[in-house]
C-alpha cells in the first residue's frame, strides 16, 4: 500500500533518516515510537508530502488516501457547528446533496425527464454511500469522543484547542482514509475517550500509524511497533510487549556481534603494528589495512535505560493528616462540580485523581492547592509544604535562563553537581544544561518544570497532567522519581500505565462527591468492571413482570377459556424470562472475551466473537420484544 525506500532526510544539516525503509500493508496497526527529536512526526510529514526526502522516496498505491491528525490543527477555526464541521468528512455525499437540492429547485419551475433521471441517479448514489445516515454517524463519533448531545450545534470557535482537536479527530475518523496517521491523539482526550478511540481503532478497516507516549494506548491499539532509532526505522512484528522482549534479544545479539568484531579488529591492528616495518609481511599488512577500511562496522548498543539516582528529599515530614476538605461546594453558573464534598489526605497517600474531562479534576486540584475559591472548609495539616505543577506554569519559566541557572534560582540550596545529576535523570546531559529555556520544546520545558517541583523539598506534591508532552522514556523517569518520593502527592493523568505505577489510592468525582477507592489503578479498573457487570446483571435491569395485585378469582369476570389463555401466556412469559437470563449470561462471557486485548491479535477469533456478540444482542432484543407482547396480552385478558 505504501513503501518507504532508502530514505535520507536532513533537517538543518542534521541527519534525521539515513537509508531508512518501511513497507506498510493494508490493515497494519503501527505504533511509531522513539525518543523526542528522533523524527516520528517528521516521518508523518514526509508521508503526506509536507517535507521532501533528500534521497530515496515514498511510493503509494493509486487508491491510497491519507488522513493526518497533528497539533497544527489546534489553530483551525470555523463559525459552523461542530456537527457540520465533522460532516465535512463526507465530501461526495455533501456534493450530491447540493446537486439534488439544485435539481429539485429546477424541477419546481421546469419539468424535464432528463432532470428526473439525473435526480434518480444522484439519489441512488447518495443512498449507496449512506448519505441519509451521515448525521447519525457524525453524532455517534462526536459523542464517543466526549461531546454532549447539546454541544453538537455549538460553533467550533467556542471550544478550546483541546476540544477542537477532538472535532478534527472525529472528522478524520469519519473520512476513513486508507492510511490514518495520528500524532499524539491522546494528548487532548480523557480516559473514557481514549478507551473509545482504542475500540474504534481495533475495528478500523484501513491502516493506522500511531505516535503516542501513552504506553497502555500503544499496547491496546498497535499490533506492530516501528522504532525510530539511529536514523533508521526498526520494525518489530508484534505489539508493545513483544517489542520490549524482542529489543532486549536484538540488543544482546548486536552487542555480542560488536564485541566479537572489536576483538577481531584489535587482533588485526596488533598484526599491522607488529609487522608494518617488515618487508616480508608488507603484502599481508596492506591486505589487512584494506580489510579494515572495507569493514562494515557494527555499532555498540546504546544503553537507553536511565535510572534515577537523585534523592528527592525534603527537610521535614508533614503531620499525619496532610489536608482535609469539609462540606466543599463548587459551581460555575449552572454547572455544579461539587456539593458538600468531604475528603481527607493522609501522610504517604499517593492519590490518582481520574475521570472524564469536565468532571472537575483540575478544579478540585486547585481547591486542594488553595487557588480556587469554594464554599466549605479546607484545612492544611501541620508542617505541610506543598508544590504545584500544571502545564500553564511552563510560561513562568524564565526564558533567558539556561536550565541549570533556572534550577539554581529555585532556592533549593543544592549544588551544581546535584542539579546536573538531576537534569541528567531528565535526559539533559553534558552541554544540554546550558541551553536557554526559550529554545526548548514543550516536552523539554515540562521536564525542567517537573525537575523544579521535585527539588522544591515539598512534602506534598500536586501534579496536573505531568506526563503531557513527555516521551515514554521521560515518563519512565518520572515514575521512578515518584516511586522513591517519600512524601504525599495527588496526580491528575489520563496515562493508565503511569497511574498503575504510581498510585495507592484512586479518587474520582461522582454525584458531586469525592469518591475514594483504596487500592492501585489496576485494582480499581477490575473493581469497576465487576461493578458494571453486576449492575448489568442485577435484577433491577432484568425484564420484570409488572407487579399487579391479583384479585381473587371469584371477583374477576374471566371465562374458563380466558383463564386457560392466561395460564398459557404466563408459561410462555416464564420461558422467555429464562431464555433472556441465559442470553445475558452468554453476553457477559463474550464481553469478557472482547475485553481481553489478546483477542485483537487473533483475527478469526475476534471476528467470531464479534459475530457472536451481535447475534446474542439481536436475539435478546427479539426475546424482550416477545416478552413485552406476552405481558400486554396477559394484562388485557386480566383487565
Amino acid at each position: 500500500m505504501l513503501a518507504i525506500n532508502n530514505l535520507d532526510f536532513y533537517f538543518g544539516g542534521r541527519p534525521i533518516y539515513q537509508n531508512a525503509n518501511l513497507h506498510i500493508k493494508p490493515k497494519d496497526r503501527i505504533g511509531l515510537i522513539g525518543a523526542n527529536g528522533t523524527g516520528k512526526s517528521t516521518l508523518l510529514r514526509l508521508i503526506v508530502g509536507e517535507y521532501t526526502p533528500d534521497k530515496g522516496g515514498i511510493t503509494m498505491a493509486n487508491d491510497c488516501t491519507l488522513g493526518f491528525l497533528n497539533q497544527d490543527l489546534l489553530s483551525y477555526q470555523s463559525s459552523n457547528s461542530i456537527l457540520e464541521v465533522a460532516k465535512e468528512a463526507f465530501a461526495e455525499q455533501n456534493a450530491l446533496q447540493i446537486k439534488m437540492d439544485q435539481i429539485i429547485h429546477e424541477l419546481e419551475t421546469e419539468y424535464s425527464e432528463d432532470l428526473v433521471h439525473e435526480l434518480s441517479a444522484c439519489q441512488e448514489r447518495f443512498e449507496a454511500l449512506g448519505g441519509y445516515s451521515i448525521g447519525s454517524q457524525a453524532e455517534e463519533v462526536l459523542e464517543g469522543l466526549g461531546f454532549r448531545t447539546e454541544d453538537l450545534d455549538k460553533p467550533l470557535k467556542e471550544f478550546s484547542g483541546g476540544w477542537r482537536m477532538r472535532v478534527m479527530l472525529a472528522k478524520l475518523l469519519l473520512q476513513k482514509p486508507s492510511l490514518l496517521m495520528l500524532d499524539e491523539p491522546t494528548n487532548h482526550l480523557d480516559l473514557p475517550s481514549i478507551q473509545w478511540v482504542e475500540n474504534y481503532i481495533q475495528s478500523y478497516e484501513g491502516a493506522i500509524i500511531l505516535v503516542s507516549h501513552d504506553r497502555r494506548f500503544m499496547e491496546n491499539a498497535a499490533q506492530i511497533i516501528v522504532e525510530v532509532s539511529n536514523q533508521q526505522l526498526n520494525y518489530y512484528g508484534g505489539n508493545y510487549a513483544f517489542y520490549e522482549k524482542e529489543k532486549v534479544l536484538r540488543n544482546e545479539i548486536q552487542q555480542a556481534a560488536y564485541e566479537n568484531q572489536q576483538q577481531k579488529i584489535k587482533q588485526t591492528e596488533r598484526f599491522i603494528e607488529r609487522f608494518r616495518a617488515k618487508a616480508t609481511k608488507a603484502r599481508q599488512v596492506q591486505s589487512r589495512v584494506k580489510a579494515l577500511d572495507r569493514l562494515d562496522r557494527i555499532d555498540e548498543v546504546d544503553d537507553e535505560t536511565i535510572a534515577v539516582s537523585f534523592k528527592f528529599n525534603f527537610g521535614q515530614p508533614s503531620g499525619k493528616q496532610v489536608l482535609e476538605l469539609k462540606g466543599i461546594s463548587k459551581s460555575y453558573g449552572d454547572l455544579k462540580i461539587l456539593g458538600h464534598a468531604q475528603a481527607t489526605i493522609m501522610r504517604g497517600d499517593k492519590i490518582a485523581l481520574i475521570g472524564a474531562n469536565g468532571k472537575g479534576k483540575s478544579t478540585l486540584l486547585r481547591i486542594l492547592v488553595g487557588t480556587e475559591n469554594s464554599e466549605g472548609i479546607r484545612s492544611l495539616g501541620h508542617n505541610v509544604r506543598y508544590a504545584f505543577f500544571a502545564q500553564h506554569q511552563l510560561e513562568s519559566l524564565r526564558v533567558e535562563n539556561d536550565m541549570l541557572a533556572e534550577l539554581m534560582q529555585a532556592g533549593s540550596g543544592k549544588s551544581e553537581t546535584e542539579l546536573r545529576n538531576l537534569l541528567g535523570c531528565f535526559l539533559f546531559t553534558n552541554e544540554d544544561v546550558f541551553k536557554k529555556i526559550k529554545v526548548l520544546s514543550g516536552g523539554e520545558k515540562s521536564r525542567v518544570a517537573l525537575a523544579k517541583v521535585l527539588i522544591s523539598e515539598a512534602n506534598f506534591l500536586l501534579l496536573d497532567e505531568p506526563t503531557n508532552h513527555l516521551d515514554v522514556q521521560s515518563v519512565s523517569i518520572l515514575v521512578q522519581a515518584l516511586q522513591q518520593y517519600a512524601g504525599t502527592y495527588v496526580v491528575v493523568s489520563h496515562d493508565r500505565h503511569f497511574l498503575s505505577q504510581v498510585a495507592n489510592k484512586i479518587w474520582y468525582i461522582e454525584d458531586h462527591e469525592i469518591k475514594e477507592y483504596p487500592g492501585t489503578y489496576e485494582e480499581y479498573e477490575n473493581w469497576r468492571k465487576k461493578q458494571d457487570e453486576n449492575l448489568k446483571n442485577s435484577p433491577s435491569n432484568a425484564p420484570k413482570k409488572k407487579e399487579k395485585e391479583e384479585k381473587p378469582k371469584q371477583h374477576r369476570n374471566i371465562s374458563p377459556q380466558q383463564d386457560k389463555e392466561i395460564k398459557a401466556y404466563k408459561k410462555q412469559s416464564a420461558e422467555l424470562e429464562d431464555h433472556i437470563t441465559k442470553l445475558e449470561e452468554e453476553q457477559g462471557k463474550v464481553e469478557l472475551k472482547l475485553a481481553d486485548p489478546a483477542i485483537y491479535q487473533k483475527e478469526q477469533e475476534l471476528k467470531k466473537a464479534q459475530e457472536s456478540y451481535e447475534k446474542i444482542k439481536s436475539d435478546m432484543e427479539k426475546a424482550q420484544s416477545e416478552w413485552e407482547q406476552v405481558i400486554l396480552k396477559i394484562e388485557a385478558l386480566e383487565d
